[in-house]
């Protein structure tokens, strides 16, 4: 059973949170974080690539000049690859790069990436950040006073707005609802901070189903 830090909303530390077997379950299945990672960075790609071949390219009829006695090498369009404004040869054509991952491979990523995360310790959870409204000096205060260590992935209960508001303009602090996030999410960040809510209830689901 893994255990995390866990802080209150004022920054102070309290004792030490066990994290629920059901998401943390101690395996770290590296083939399918990779499956998974190279799956979801294809499918970031837009694919609008394009360029023109030579068939494509308007103009070019006739030869430049004729085949023989002009001491220059012979050509047959201007429109061929070696000629500026010519088409090009094995141009990019626009294609889709998505690469299709199944629902259980998806769910076994999430919980390694999770596991991988807190075999490091590197796991907080805290109470419900809630802020009336956005200011990004107080959640990056917030954040050095729990000691989290560099990229920092933020997953709520919840939307909540003003949080992602808030760390909106943070280039390394990331902001997800819990359960929105993808295993390329928690393996960017070398710290990941959970609102303890989003566990409590996560626990009880899995208790009701048990039920």
């Amino acid at each position: 059973m893994y255990k995390a830090r866990y802080y209150k909303a004022d920054g102070e530390q309290g004792r030490a949170r066990a994290l629920p077997d059901g998401l943390f379950d101690g395996v770290v299945n590296e083939a399918v974080l990779h499956q998974t990672v190279n799956a979801y960075l294809a499918n970031q790609r837009q694919g609008t690539a394009s360029a023109k071949t030579r068939s494509q390219v308007s103009g070019g009829k006739h030869k430049p000049w004729r085949q023989k006695g002009t001491g220059r090498a012979r050509q047959g369009s201007i429109r061929s690859p070696q000629w500026d404004g010519g088409g090009r040869a094995f141009p990019p054509i626009p294609h889709s790069w998505e690469q299709r991952v199944p629902r259980q491979v998806k769910a076994l990523a999430r919980r390694s990436a999770f596991n991988s995360r807190a075999e490091g310790g590197r796991v907080v959870l805290v109470d419900g950040l809630e802020f009336e409204v956005p200011k990004t000096a107080r959640l990056r205060d917030y954040l050095g006073a729990i000691a989290t260590e560099g990229k920092v992935l933020i997953l709520t209960h919840g939307v909540k707005r003003s949080v992602h508001l808030s760390a909106r303009n943070l280039p390394d602090v990331h902001v997800r609802r819990f359960g929105d996030e993808s295993p390329y999410d928690i393996l960017w960040a070398r710290t990941v901070v959970i609102e303890r809510e989003a566990l409590d209830e996560l626990g009880a689901q899995a208790q009701e189903s048990e039920e």
